[in-house]
């Protein structure tokens, strides 16, 4: 290629950048203009979650009725300062606020999961799948394994599900959060003050001990064949107490 021609396609280059640029400012201008006649709110309920809705997202978009969006130029709407104020209820996990071309805004937010309840002596919390606290709510009440706790074991509404003991308690939490079959069978979750685990179930009268959250789904693999195969059989009522604790072995009595 000669230099003219070099020359040429930098000259076409730049002008072409300055065109795009030109055009993408002409566009961001237009838009600016445009008012915002609606809101329109989507609300992710991918696990049935209900602790929040529309209402209580269109008072933090509008500081409770205090500044409406609809009505306002976009020029003066900060989408960013939006989404923060809605990640600030503890029940939003993240939130998009964006603008169509028409001008108007739209709301996406998707919600925190709870994975188990910690009973407590004054007020029961949630904790979800990252082992963040979550307050009760009077909107909705999840349905998820309850947790009780020995007065031995360090408080677990201080981050102890994110700290080098704790992570193990919430993978197990976890675990059975993502397991139809023992999310549905599990009916409450002890830890007892050296640290162990046990569980009563949903049906039956026996205590599983399932010891230290450890070899998880080991444990769990030798529970399901006694569930499916030894009580079916032997009937649920035949055992009091279940300890999967120890490795190749399953102690019923």
């Amino acid at each position: 290629m000669g230099l003219n021609s070099r020359i040429k396609s930098l000259i076409f280059a730049g002008c072409s950048i300055l065109s795009v640029g030109a055009l993408a400012g002409f566009a961001s201008s237009r838009q600016n203009e445009k008012i915002c006649e609606k809101v329109t709110i989507n609300i992710d309920n991918e696990y049935n979650n209900y602790f929040i809705g529309d209402k209580e997202v269109r008072g933090l978009l509008t500081r409770q009725g205090e500044r409406k969006l609809e009505g306002l130029p976009n020029a003066n709407i900060d989408l960013k300062n939006l989404e923060k104020r809605i990640e600030s209820h503890k029940f939003v996990k993240d939130a998009e606020v964006y603008r169509g071309l028409d001008g108007n805004i739209q709301v996406f937010v998707k919600q925190n999961r709870p994975i188990a309840r910690i009973i407590r002596p004054d007020q029961d919390v949630y904790i979800d799948a990252e082992g963040n606290i979550l307050p009760l709510s009077d909107r909705y009440t999840a349905r998820v394994i309850p947790i009780t706790k020995s007065a031995l074991i360090q408080s677990t509404d201080k981050g102890f599900f994110k700290d080098s003991l704790g992570q193990a308690y919430l993978s197990l939490l976890q675990f059975i959060e993502n397991d139809e079959f023992w999310k549905a069978q599990l009916a409450q979750m002890h830890i007892d003050g050296k640290g162990k685990v046990a569980f009563l179930p949903q049906v039956g009268d026996q205590t599983i001990e399932f010891g230290k959250p450890v070899n998880v789904e080991k444990k769990f693999k030798k529970l399901a064949i006694l569930y499916k195969e030894v009580l079916p059989t032997m009937g649920w009522e035949r055992y009091k107490r279940v300890n999967v604790e120890f490795e190749d072995q399953i102690i019923c009595e």
